[in-house]
């Protein structure tokens, strides 16, 4: 069997060239040794393009140059950290539906001259884990010309599918010292977390499997499901969150009436605190499965009663989900918002929660997230033809099946009742909602 090289951090970073394609992979699988040394190169290097998602520790190719000269970052969601990047000009985002990403990978992407992902070291039978960034990493993999892994023993091992690369794929091996993965502390929920969180609970059934993002309400819901005590729950989820850990030790979630690995927690991304990782850790309960499996909706919709419960920033009157930028200033991504909103959708007895406040503050003064457009510039991440429940803390609406003018109506409805007047008589005026209509 071929054995991969073992070489330093500085070996690798010089296999590349200006002008080359770099992979950096997702999350806690991105890499942080070869990252410093190829930041070391940054005066010598000219045009070297970096591709990566969702970065969880500062990356030295960026800090080192940050007049763009050596190092262009193109990025498929924005953690906080590449938003200030994207903000002072140095990033660039590429639009994705998170559960396509293989695929781009497999027909789109030209084959990649450096991939260096991080990983635990080689097990027994030698394979390389992916560890809590399973997502698209093997799909990268294949088409690295030159395929570099920097291990960790810090990093969980996980279960599932497509969840490693073997040696015999891997050219070279970076020792990456045992720094512990990133953690991203839960937001703590604020009241109007914990009465949105209340609506969507009271629409949850025993036997329901869950998908939840990131942000204070979806670990809202999650304590709130614990204090129901609903029963025989199951997840199947992209991102798995702090919250499902109790879920999970209470006994609620079984997923004993899941159709599609049953018995099984699915999930595709790991971020959260140290208790996470180590839940995670060789747990045969819980399995890492590729992104193309668990974020496709023709995947989602074998579970019976699946509940997809998302964030948006704004919504309009017609229910345009804008949930990844604030005008032209660029949030976070797609995600797999769109996918698990249709994959509900299309779940027996399935619903999707898109959830918001129902005001911001800007500069000291309340802003509605409920409008009659959307602020120019704005990506609309979920169309109205595919939105379902929306749910404020003024309360929850089902648009589907509802006219424009019904829409605003609803929406009208949840939001806060200082913007009320002044939306219905904008949408009055703009003929959403027409003469005789009430």
């Amino acid at each position: 069997m071929k054995q991969p090289k073992q070489i330093s951090a500085e070996e690798a970073a010089a296999f590349v060239r200006s002008g080359d394609w770099v992979d950096y992979g997702f999350g806690m699988g991105q890499p942080d040794r070869f990252d410093a040394a190829l930041a070391a190169r940054a005066g010598e290097l000219r045009g070297v393009k970096i591709r990566a998602a969702f970065s969880l520790r500062p990356r030295a190719v960026l800090e080192a140059d940050p007049k763009g000269e050596s190092f262009l970052w193109c990025n498929w969601h924005f953690s906080g950290y590449d938003r200030k990047h994207h903000d002072a000009g140095r990033a660039n985002y590429i639009p994705m539906n998170f559960g396509e990403a293989p695929d781009y990978y497999r027909r789109f992407v030209d084959p990649i001259d450096v991939v260096c992902l991080r990983t635990t070291p080689m097990d027994e039978h030698g394979f390389f884990n992916f560890s809590g960034s399973v997502t698209y990493h093997k799909a990268a993999a294949e088409r690295a010309k030159v395929l570099i892994v920097e291990t960790s023993p810090s990093m969980p091992y996980v279960f599932g599918c497509q969840e490693a690369v073997h040696a015999s794929e891997v050219d070279f091996v970076i020792d990456g010292g045992d720094q512990a993965p990133a953690e991203i502390a839960n937001p703590p929920a604020s009241d109007v977390d914990r009465k949105v969180a209340a609506l969507i609970a009271a629409e949850i059934e025993d036997g329901a499997c869950l998908q939840i993002g990131v942000g204070g309400m979806p670990n809202a819901v999650c304590s709130l499901l614990k204090e129901a005590g609903l029963r025989d729950l199951g997840i199947h989820t992209e991102m798995f969150v702090d919250g499902m850990i109790d879920l999970i030790e209470a006994g609620l979630v079984t997923g004993a009436r899941k159709t599609l690995d049953r018995f099984k927690t699915v999930f595709t991304f790991a971020t959260g605190s140290q208790r996470q990782y180590d839940f995670i850790h060789r747990n045969a309960r819980v399995q890492s499965h590729p992104v193309d499996y668990t974020n496709l909706p023709h995947n989602i919709m074998q579970n019976d009663r699946v509940v997809s419960i998302n964030n948006t920033t704004q919504m309009d009157l017609q229910g345009q989900a804008a949930s990844e930028s604030s005008g032209h200033r660029h949030l976070t991504g797609t995600g797999g918002q769109l996918q698990f909103v249709r994959g509900a959708y299309a779940s027996r007895g399935g619903k999707s929660f898109v959830c918001l406040s129902s005001t911001y503050d800007k500069r000291g003064a309340p802003q509605s997230r409920i409008v009659t457009a959307l602020t120019p510039g704005n990506i609309v991440t979920t169309p109205r033809t595919d939105v379902m429940y929306v749910v404020t803390e003024y309360g929850l609406a089902n648009l589907k099946g509802k006219s424009v003018a019904e829409r605003a109506k609803a929406l009208i409805g949840l939001a806060h009742p200082d913007f009320r007047e002044a939306l219905e008589r904008d949408a009055r005026e703009k003929n959403l909602i027409p003469k005789g209509f009430f």
